[in-house]
């Protein structure tokens, strides 16, 4: 009956209805005491039961005209049925497309997240924050999910998101058509994610090109269009603000030809590999950088000059009790960090301040609580640097830029010794003119390795994630050597951040048994890839780790709310120009008196730098600041010691 088609099934219907109906009518006219008494006036009754019963009239008198009638019924069965069907069919798919999420992004101002890896959770919670004092803010995610699970899983891990709407849409980010249901037209910042592992840039670069296809498509397809002017300050071409990251150092330029002019591509690699070589050299800078990049703490707000025009920077750093002066951002949108006390504030610009937010940076002057005899003299010479015993543990695409990096900060003669699984692939082309490089194989899980090292004798370690040769699966034997199984092969295989994660906990572990069987606390810079296995390092409270997911989707999350940030990252987190710096708190006031910290900065100001906070030696090992004060009241009074330090803004 089925394989008949749809014109066998209606046949089969028709006759199961009318063996139902035609008895049950004869019944019916048959047991009604008003019925006809003859047999034709009968039959005619029970026509038209069925009739009325089928909707198709049951209309009595001449053949023709009971013919007409049954066609007319028919027809008038067949339209509505099929009116019907469509608008039941258009119903359902309108609930399936919402379902799916296919269908389009009625938004705007709002921001578009495409892609999806660890990094949208991070990257959701810090715009959530930074909406948070927003009457109606939105966010729309597009990647190629299903739309339910992308909303239980943002569910989950981002929790409750206040005044902003969560919107996810299904489709590829690489699909210009499938691309628009998010409306990046009409938004105000796209953030285009790198996808999980070492071989997504290419779709990152992939997804530029669609952004662009779709942005210009709209935009001809619209007149002008609806979406907000660029703020990057590099033409007048409309469109939303465009932040995306690669992780290779190779693909970055391709991918900054494919988001254009006015878009902001951060390179992974680079960013990491700058912070491991200035928190290995000077700990605690993580701890700063965590401070200053997350929405929920002190950032930096561009505020108006106001009455400061035509006063001088140096005078500007003491105008504010509560913010800390760091720059100018200038009327073409071009960015001064740290200027010369001597620079003058023109009409046109704006003071870049590290605030609690963007409504606590007011004026007061603050010059009255400079006590010029706290202040210490800068030393006439310079000091002559020493050289270092540096140990870098793991091996991955990034250990070289480290290790270049590293060469340009360390003294003349500095050793840096590498111990990693061979061979090493990714061998250091650029010359080095300071470092001493030694490489060493082993595996860096394995104890004995690390014992015959002798730890605690460095200056300062780095951890990097290893995701270079391990096990081929859970518990898989080592070759037959005769030497019990290396510690790696306990770590299960999963995806290669994982694994490096795991393989890096498994190596803090043996360090902090090194540490305190040699009774001192090693000065540890650790690479993760996931924030949540920070909480299982097994080290002290305050040591320094770099969680690359996390720093870059704080950092493109920064940007995409205030696109002049994108120069102050771009100078911060490369070898030339200014970075933070914590140097001796001695070498600003008096040790061991109390005095304001419009005093430090007030010292500071002399050897042209911006003192923006400081770190207690005594309170480095408790959380959760770990003696770290960033932009103290410049009136609160702090006794500093020996082993203090002040974080100040100056020269690389």
């Amino acid at each position: 009956m089925f394989s008949g088609g749809t014109t066998a099934l209606i046949g089969w219907l028709a006759l199961a209805c009318l063996a139902v109906v035609v008895p049950a009518s004869m019944v019916l006219v048959w047991s009604d005491r008003a019925a006809p008494a003859t047999l034709s006036g009968r039959l005619t009754a029970v026509w038209v039961s069925v009739g009325q019963t089928l909707k198709i009239g049951g209309a009595v008198g001449s053949p023709l005209y009971v013919l007409a009638s049954v066609s007319l019924a028919l027809v008038a069965l067949l339209f509505v049925s099929t009116l019907v069907s469509l608008i039941t069919a258009g119903i359902n798919y309108r609930v399936m497309s919402l379902r799916m999420g296919h269908s389009t992004v009625l938004e705007t101002r709002h921001t578009v997240v495409l892609g999806w890896s660890d990094q949208v959770f991070p990257v959701i919670g810090e715009l959530v924050a930074a909406n948070a004092n927003q009457r109606r803010s939105a966010i729309a995610v597009l990647a190629p999910q299903d739309k339910a699970w992308m909303e239980d899983e943002i569910s989950t891990r981002v929790g409750d998101p206040g005044r902003t709407r969560i919107i996810c849409r299904s489709g590829s980010t690489t699909i210009p058509v499938e691309l628009a249901r998010v409306s990046p037209r009409t938004a105000k910042a796209v953030l285009v994610l790198p996808p999980t592992g070492d071989a997504g840039d290419g779709q990152v670069v992939k997804t530029l090109l669609a952004l662009d296809a779709a942005v210009s498509e709209a935009g001809s397809g619209s007149g002008s269009g609806s979406g907000s002017e660029s703020e990057s300050g590099s033409g007048s071409r409309e469109g939303p603000v465009v932040v995306a990251a690669v992780r290779d150092s190779r693909h970055h330029v391709t991918a900054q030809l494919a988001a254009g002019p006015a878009g902001h591509v951060l390179c992974v690699d680079d960013i990491v590999a700058r912070l491991l070589v200035s928190t290995a050299r000077q700990p605690g800078l993580s701890l700063l950088y965590a401070e200053l990049l997350d929405f929920e703490g002190d950032e930096f707000y561009p505020v108006t000059a106001g009455d400061l025009v035509g006063r001088t920077f140096g005078e500007v750093l003491l105008s504010f009790a509560t913010s800390s002066a760091v720059g100018l951002l200038h009327g073409d949108g071009s960015v001064t960090l740290n200027p010369a006390s001597e620079a003058a504030i023109g009409p046109g610009d704006r003071i870049i301040v590290i605030s609690q937010d963007d409504d606590t940076a007011v004026r007061a002057d603050v010059t009255a609580h400079v006590e010029e005899d706290a202040i210490v003299a800068a030393a006439s010479g310079t000091v002559a640097a020493r050289a270092e015993r540096l140990l870098l543990l793991g091996w991955n695409r990034r250990a070289p830029l480290v290790i270049e990096q590293l060469d340009q900060y360390v003294s003349p003669g500095t050793a840096l010794d590498v111990v990693a699984l061979g061979p090493y692939t990714d061998a250091v082309a650029a010359p080095l003119s300071s470092l001493d490089v030694s490489f060493l194989d082993g595996d860096v899980t394995d104890p004995r390795t690390l014992a015959k090292l002798d730890v605690p004798s460095y200056d300062s370690v780095i951890v990097m994630g290893e995701t270079e040769p391990v096990v081929t699966g859970c518990g898989s034997a080592a070759p037959d050597t005769g030497a019990p199984p290396h510690a790696s092969s306990l770590v299960p295989v999963t995806d290669p951040q994982a694994r490096a994660d795991d393989r890096t906990l498994v190596t803090l572990l043996h360090l902090r048994a090194i540490g305190e069987a040699a009774r001192r606390d090693l000065v540890l810079t650790t690479e993760l890839a996931d924030d949540g296995n920070r909480l299982l390092a097994p080290v002290r409270g305050g040591n320094d780790f770099i969680v690359s997911g996390r720093l870059i989707s704080l950092l493109m999350t920064q940007i995409s709310e205030s696109p002049y940030l994108a120069a102050v990252f771009a100078e911060l987190f490369t070898a030339e120009g200014h970075e933070f710096h914590l140097k001796p708190a001695t070498d600003y006031v008096r040790a061991g008196h109390e005095v304001s910290f419009a005093t430090v900065v007030a010292s500071a100001r002399r050897r042209r730098e911006c003192a923006v906070g400081y770190r207690l030696r005594a309170e480095s090992a408790t959380g959760p600041g770990f003696g770290m004060r960033i932009n103290p009241d410049k009136r609160r009074r702090v006794r500093f010691r020996d082993g203090d330090w002040v974080i100040v803004l100056a020269e690389s």
